[in-house]
């Protein structure tokens, strides 16, 4: 992955999770950064994280506060996604929307609660 999504020479901040080691095969510097507590609040690096952190965690306390989020975790987890990713063009997200509506074909009420279901 590292190799076909990062240039060479990046530098890679994490949380120093072994996994993230692979990418200096990738010719990219990892700069891990092992903290404890809050302390991660603190740190400049992670400003951004925490910001889609603190986003996300309103986002399901505000809207799905009265759900089960157990049984529908992965579905406001997609949702919040698709508007995440989608965030740098917000004109266009109500013709997109309608767009995948329209090309979706019909499904059954239990397709549509399923997570993985796709149109």
């Amino acid at each position: 992955w590292a190799k076909s999504n990062l240039a060479p020479g990046s530098t890679v901040l994490s949380d120093g999770l072994a996994c993230f080691n692979a990418v200096t095969d990738a010719g990219c510097v990892h700069q891990p950064t092992v903290v404890a507590g809050r302390k991660p609040k603190d740190l400049p690096e992670f400003k951004w994280v925490n910001t889609v952190l603190g986003n996300l965690k309103t986002s399901f306390s505000g809207c799905y506060h009265a759900l089960a989020f157990r049984k529908y975790g992965a579905q406001y987890l997609a949702a919040f996604t698709y508007r995440f990713n989608r965030r740098f063009d917000l004109s266009t997200l109500n013709e997109r929307l309608l767009v995948a509506a329209v090309v979706c074909a019909p499904r059954p009420q239990r397709s549509i609660r399923a997570a993985d279901a796709h149109c």
